[in-house]
């Protein structure tokens, strides 16, 4: 038998979970993995909070739990990047292994953590930092490590994925939606970091950075949310045969890799158009293994301590093995591509003034910004004359000229969407 000292930082909606399974399930892990896991010390922010954690385990010290010498291993669930990072750190220094969900701590800090845990020795595992219960951490950094990754696209977000969904199928506008998702629990009181698309941004730094061994800095990253998403843009591209989604998107071009968040017309026969409510998803795709989706629940304090629990066992195999653990993770240099650079397609809505010659004004605009139409179509007439366009694939510079070019035409009363399409056919 062999047993592991384990001290875990936060007992908020993940960290409570991860200490609860952990004693409860405690022989059963043993039974599966030979593996004694033992909690030894938690820490909380507020010690009288009631949590059902034995209290004789509970301290408002962190560092302390770090520090304490009956302590083998560390999970980080705080969040944030300080005093996370820290406190990381210095439990890799002293040859402790960690285990986090920190997205943002590994988004802003994560070479110079894989290098302090390859100093040491250690593994530092952060499966549970995208995609909640989700495996896709280990997938990219090492079932498919041999494989040259093209593109890495996915919805790794489950408030606005539940929002979309719910001014798609319910009719509702944005701030209805959102109302809702906080109703139930899917949103936070201050939903900023999910809706701006920061959230998203720190996963896709991730993403990006293990599937194509570049690091990739979450600031270089494009970030749109969904705040400005109308209920009728959602109803025009399902007319069209779109859904509209909010993407993290990764690729890997010869100028160089880009990665983004933005809103995106998806095609409706898409596997990623399909995903519903809350649910996240990423879709990998590579020359060999052709196309792979990886789907379930992004969030929760189950699902996300599934994870955790999975990387406190492997840890605590790699810690009890005796030797140092080789560097799972490395990057190499290489060229992010500036977002100007980046190729897509546009939707776009304009309200125009319904008369002889506008759609050659428009179409004059798009030319001299050297970007093409692929569709057009007018909905409604004289004062309330919309319409959609569709262009062909132009550089994200080009695309902006062409729009700028468009808010100063007489003709155009208002550029009213401009919303990128990501997909026509899988």
């Amino acid at each position: 038998m062999t047993s592991v000292g384990i001290g875990i930082l936060g007992a908020g909606t993940v960290g409570g979970v991860v200490v609860r399974r952990l004693t409860e399930d405690r022989e059963s892990v043993l039974v599966r993995t030979g593996l004694d896991l033992e909690v030894k010390r938690v820490a909380v922010r507020d010690a009288e909070r009631g949590r059902g954690i034995d209290a004789s385990l509970v301290t408002t010290d962190a560092r302390a739990v770090v520090d304490d010498p009956t302590v083998q291993l560390i999970v980080e669930l705080i969040g944030g990047v300080d005093p996370a990072g820290e406190l990381v750190l210095a439990a890799l220094a002293a040859g402790k292994p960690v285990v986090t969900a920190n997205k943002e701590l590994i988004a802003a800090r994560g070479p110079e953590l894989f290098a302090a845990a390859a100093a040491a020795g250690v593994p530092l595992l952060f499966e549970a930092a995208v995609g909640g219960g989700i495996p896709i951490i280990r997938p990219l950094a090492e079932t498919l490590a041999g494989e040259v990754l093209s593109r890495v696209s996915g919805i790794v977000n489950g408030t606005t994925n539940f929002v979309l969904t719910q001014m798609s199928d319910m009719g509702e506008d944005y701030a209805a939606a959102l109302a809702t998702a906080q109703d139930l629990g899917l949103a936070e009181a201050d939903p900023t970091a999910d809706v701006s698309g920061a959230d998203a941004a720190a996963k896709a730094a991730i993403l990006a950075s293990l599937a194509f061994g570049t690091w990739v800095p979450v600031a270089s990253i494009h970030t749109e949310g969904i705040t400005d998403i109308s209920p009728i843009d959602i109803e025009f591209a399902a007319g069209l045969g779109y859904v509209v989604k909010l993407l993290a998107i990764a690729e890997r071009t010869e100028q160089g890799v880009n990665a983004r968040v933005h809103p995106a017309l998806v095609k409706d026969d898409h596997p990623l158009a399909a995903i519903r409510g809350a649910t996240n998803a990423i879709f990998i795709e590579g020359p060999s293994v052709d196309q792979l989706l990886f789907a379930g629940p992004g969030a929760g304090g189950e699902p996300t301590a599934t994870a955790v629990l999975g990387d406190v066992i492997d840890a605590a195999r790699e810690l009890l093995a005796g030797s140092d653990a080789a560097p799972r993770i490395l990057f190499a240099p290489g060229e992010v591509l500036d977002f100007g650079e980046v190729s897509s397609k546009w939707y776009l809505r304009l309200e125009v003034a319904d008369l002889p010659g506008v759609l050659a004004q428009i179409a004059s605009s798009f030319g001299e910004a050297e970007v093409s139409i692929k569709s057009v179509w007018q909905e409604g007439l004289g004062d309330e004359a919309t319409l959609l366009l569709i262009t062909h694939s132009a550089r994200e510079a080009q695309q902006r000229q062409a729009v700028e070019s468009l808010e100063g035409l007489a003709v155009v009363k208002r550029v009213a969407a401009a919303i990128r399409v990501e997909s026509d056919e899988v």
